[in-house]
Parts: C-alpha cells; structure tokens; sequence
C-alpha cells in the first residue's frame, strides 16, 4: 500500500508511513455548525486527550520558549507529548514536536486546516540539536480537519517515520522499541481513536 498524496502532508521518502482518517455525514443545515465545534477541538490541543479516553497520550502546548501556552497553536509552537510508559529520558520523560506549518483553506462550499509537526527538542532544554522524540527529525504528523456540504473529516498523516538514534543508550533502546510499534501499526491505532473522538458530538 502506497501512502495516499494529500495536500499540505509533506511527501513519503523513506521509513514507515499511515494514513488515519475519519468520516462522518451529517444534516447539511448542520455541517457549517458542527465544524465550528471541531475546529474548538482541535485547537484546544491541551485537551485531546479527553477526546480518546484515558490510556492516549496527553499534550500539552508550549511557547518557543517552553513557556506553557492557554491559546491556539502556532507556527514555531512546541507540543509536549506524554505516551502511555517511559518517556524520553534527556527530555524529562517527554516527547516533543513542533509546528512547523499551519495552513487555513476556504471556499463556498470546503473548508480544511492543516498542521504539521516535526519531532524536536525540549524548549527548555540546553541541548539544542537533542531531538527529544522516539522519532527523528526527518518524520511529520500531519493533522487535517475538513469539511465539504455533507461530510466532516479528521485526519493524521504519519511521513517518513524512522527510529531517533541521536540519544544515549536507554534512549535509543527505548525510541527504536516505541518506534518500531508505531511503524507496525499502533500508533495508527491511538491517532485512530483521536479522530474518531474530534468527530463523535453524541
């Protein structure tokens, strides 16, 4: 299976690689309104983990300068990450991205935003080319919500998604081990269960 060409998710190249969507129809009087309510969540990263239920990884956002941030995320943003068992060891137990790139598309009748995010350091700390992530610096997630006349739609693209070995020892055992089960699939499983959950309004 080949990696679907999306708009705004940078192309695949080399290492593992998903697609993770979710879909849902609804009245068309409703679609401008419930899209509104999905872009709130979306937003509010600080939140998504309520989304997916307990056991999914908690974010939080935080400024360039690893100041906690209460407001939409931006470009230069990093978000910490906080996966169920060991974190990353030289960044306090976390894994970190940052948002490289935000994009707002709209017409009559479509609508879609689109962030990507790149592992990266801990903002604070010292060692500014440790990239504290399972991943390396060459990976992506890309986050797409859209919305057309009929249909809602949530999104996680993984991109070129390959072990983090510029770490010390624990840390390159622990990154290839988490690593190696996103490339198999589970981290499809958990993205799955954020897109599902930005959609269900019941």
């Amino acid at each position: 299976m080949k990696p679907k060409q999306i708009k705004g998710v940078p192309e695949q190249q080399s290492g593992g690689f998903h697609d993770t969507e979710s879909q849902k129809q609804f009245d068309p009087a409703l679609i401008a309104l419930k899209f509104e309510l999905l872009k709130d969540r979306f937003f509010d990263v600080n939140r998504w983990e309520s989304y997916c239920g307990k056991g999914f990884a908690a974010f939080k956002i935080y400024d360039s300068s690893g100041n906690e941030a209460q407001r939409m995320p931006q470009i230069g943003d990093c978000m910490r990450i906080d996966i169920p068992g060991p974190g990353e060891k030289e960044a306090r137990g976390y894994d970190w991205v940052e948002i490289t790139d935000m994009c707002f598309e709209e017409d009559n009748s479509t609508e879609s935003i689109v962030m990507t995010c790149r592992p990266s350091r801990d903002p604070k700390n010292s060692k500014k080319d440790h990239i504290a992530h399972f991943y390396s610096s060459k990976s992506t997630s890309t986050f797409i919500i859209s919305r057309t006349p009929t249909h809602l739609k949530a999104a996680v693209y993984g991109r070129n998604e390959s072990p983090n070995f510029n770490a010390g020892f624990a840390d390159i055992v622990r990154n290839l081990m988490v690593a190696t089960g996103g490339i198999m699939g589970i981290s499809k499983i958990q993205w799955k269960r954020l897109s599902d959950g930005f959609l269900d309004f019941e």
